[in-house]
């Protein structure tokens, strides 16, 4: 005969297997446990412990205890891709601005974009940031920070860069208006109209715009959901074509999820340094891995290798602050002119908000916390997938940052599927978006960096249903 805690235990276990309580959901405390179940606080507090050993439940300091996502089949995960070989200027992106101003519709579920909702973010430490910013720095804040930008923000980014195992000085450190600035700054930088850039596939809309806008053709390379970029593939297209750069997001990237190896790091960036080729490195989901330790970047295991590093503070701390750089190595005077001619300066306030946050150690905290704030979203929308879309359907399994790339069964148009998603209020990004050539019309990304409720479950039964009814 069982002991009276694990027939307490057995009970909360039958609830989340009825989906009573589902992964993410917080269970009741040990007392509203011990008077539902009519025993005391101390066999409500073994229940849970059991559960815990057992692996269906967590505890999160002064929070309680959750149910534990449920672990993913590898199996279910897309195959590599395998687009074209053949170098092609950029199409197709027009939905993409429209998937941004559905993130600012609160009539619609945003499932589209890739921008966390407030409840991820520390909006009120920024605010608080933002207002000191203001009032200590008054006769800065009314004026330009030119390129390269503050030097405080710059000092605690190259400390944070040392940390991880770079070798950054602060005055290596250029400031920009976000990730997608420095992008297209350093694409600017080492390319001219008509020059051909290898890049993942698929990869995020945002860099193919800033192709198209430039004039350049796009080569997109097989990449693998775990391993990434295909090195054999990129090696044969370098010898086949007159690339100028290759773009890289080795650290979660958007939309696969996926945390490139250190030695195919090493293999890649060795490739590219004997064909004297530049890497521009995108690490804006960096800081968001679900892991204990931060990756390192390319350009802290090869500092002396030509490569522009870019990165933001929009995924992690807050999107409306602008606030992004770019470490250009031999570079950097260019990239510093063209930051001028572009945009003059990136705002002051925020680049000193942002500072004061990195120097209080308030902004490591917060990733603390929002890491796996982002490991229990994932896992939740996955498993929400996979329960309401159809059989066939495969998901990635993210290694960080907050999207997952959906591939479906049959023959689905995810650019029709959006359209009529939209109509009932979802929006999603549909897998066209994320290709130079239109590929992966099967394919959607959504973005788990939502805060869950019943609103959400019923857009995913919702998309979930215009796939069971299509036309």
């Amino acid at each position: 005969m069982s002991l009276l805690y694990e027939q307490v235990a057995h009970e909360v276990v039958t609830h989340i297997e009825r989906g009573l309580y589902r992964p993410g959901d917080r269970l009741p405390g040990v007392r509203t446990l011990s008077r539902q179940r009519g025993t005391s606080v101390a066999t409500a507090v073994a229940a849970y412990r059991l559960l815990e050993d057992e692996g269906y439940i967590e505890a999160r300091q002064r929070s309680g205890y959750y149910v534990r996502p449920r672990p993913q089949v590898p199996a279910l995960e897309p195959e590599a891709s395998r687009p074209a070989t053949r170098p092609c200027p950029v199409t197709g992106q027009e939905m993409a601005l429209q998937l941004v101003k559905a993130a600012n519709d609160p009539a619609l579920v945003q499932l589209g974009a890739a921008i966390p909702d407030p409840a991820f973010l520390p909006t009120q430490a920024v605010e608080r940031a933002l207002a000191n910013a203001a009032r200590q720095y008054r006769a800065r804040a009314a004026a330009y920070e030119v390129p390269p930008g503050a030097p405080e923000l710059r000092l605690q980014i190259a400390r944070r860069m040392n940390e991880s195992g770079g070798r950054i000085d602060p005055d290596q450190v250029v400031i920009t208006s976000g990730c997608q600035e420095a992008l297209t700054l350093t694409l600017r930088a080492v390319t001219a109209p008509g020059d051909v850039v290898a890049i993942e596939s698929p990869t995020f809309y945002g860099l193919l715009q800033a192709i198209d806008s430039l004039g350049l053709e796009a080569l997109e390379i097989p990449t693998h959901p775990r391993e990434g970029l295909s090195l054999d593939a990129l090696e044969l297209a370098l010898e086949r074509w007159p690339v100028k750069a290759c773009v890289l997001v080795p650290n979660y990237s958007n939309p696969l999820g996926y945390c490139m190896p250190v030695e195919r790091r090493r293999q890649l960036v060795n490739m590219l340094a004997a064909r004297r080729i530049p890497l521009i490195e995108d690490d804006v989901y960096g800081d968001l891995g679900f892991g204990g330790q931060r990756p390192p970047a390319c350009k802290a295991l090869q500092p002396d290798a030509d490569i522009l590093y870019c990165s933001s503070f929009s995924k992690s701390l807050s999107p409306g602050l602008r606030v992004g750089w770019i470490v250009p190595g031999r570079h950097q005077t260019r990239i510093e002119y063209l930051k001028y001619v572009s945009s003059i300066a990136t705002p002051s306030v925020p680049q000193l908000a942002v500072a004061e946050l990195l120097a209080s150690g308030r902004y490591e905290r917060h990733l603390r916390q929002v890491r796996s704030q982002y490991a229990r979203a994932v896992a939740r929308m996955i498993e929400a997938v996979m329960r309401h879309f159809p059989e066939g359907t495969r998901v990635s399994q993210p290694e960080g940052g907050f999207v997952i790339w959906v591939e479906l069964p049959g023959d689905v148009d995810s650019f029709e599927l959006a359209r009529r998603a939209l109509e009932a209020g979802v929006s999603i990004a549909p897998g066209a978006l994320f290709s130079a050539r239109q590929k992966y019309r099967n394919c959607i990304r959504l973005s788990c960096a939502c805060e869950w409720s019943n609103r959400i479950e019923r857009a995913l039964a919702t998309v979930a249903r215009l796939l069971y009814t299509k036309g």
